[in-house]
């Protein structure tokens, strides 16, 4: 078995370019989930918080649909956001079956911590790319999700 550079994987992201997407993918999100961890609060967690600061309350089905994380998943991110005290839940009025989830003021705070090494982070994880390239990246990403 050889080791060292790569010769059939730079051949086959070109062939396939669902597989490049996916391996690019699940790169940044290992490093993503690193990053998070050094700061102490996961990317679910944060993306909860950053959702709930720029929207408002919501119900843990819409912040799962929103986010596209997995319903059961969510209770967990919920519960733990809770018990740190980020995040309060409360019956929804609309509709007492469902919980309004509202972020604290801690939570708004921690937050605020987690987002100032997000640009850093994201220009370590893209620095092979160009601002330009970087730019050209995102349209694609929000045109290929279609968003």
């Amino acid at each position: 078995m050889r080791t060292g550079t790569p010769t059939y994987f730079p051949q086959l992201a070109t062939e396939r370019l669902d597989i490049a997407l996916c391996r690019a993918a699940a790169l940044v999100a290992r490093a993503g989930e690193v990053h998070a961890v050094e700061e102490g609060l996961g990317v679910g967690q944060q993306l909860v918080l950053k959702m709930l600061a720029a929207v408002g309350p919501a119900s843990q089905q819409v912040l799962s649909e929103e986010l596209r994380i997995d319903r059961s998943v969510m209770v967990t991110i919920c519960d733990d956001l809770e018990r740190a005290g980020f995040i309060s839940r409360e019956r929804n009025p609309a509709d007492r079956r469902s919980y309004a989830v509202t972020i604290t003021a801690a939570g708004q705070r921690r937050l605020k911590q987690a987002e100032a090494s997000v640009p850093a982070f994201l220009a370590d994880s893209f620095s092979t790319l160009s601002a330009s390239e970087r730019r050209q990246l995102s349209t694609l990403l929000v045109k290929l999700l279609d968003v």
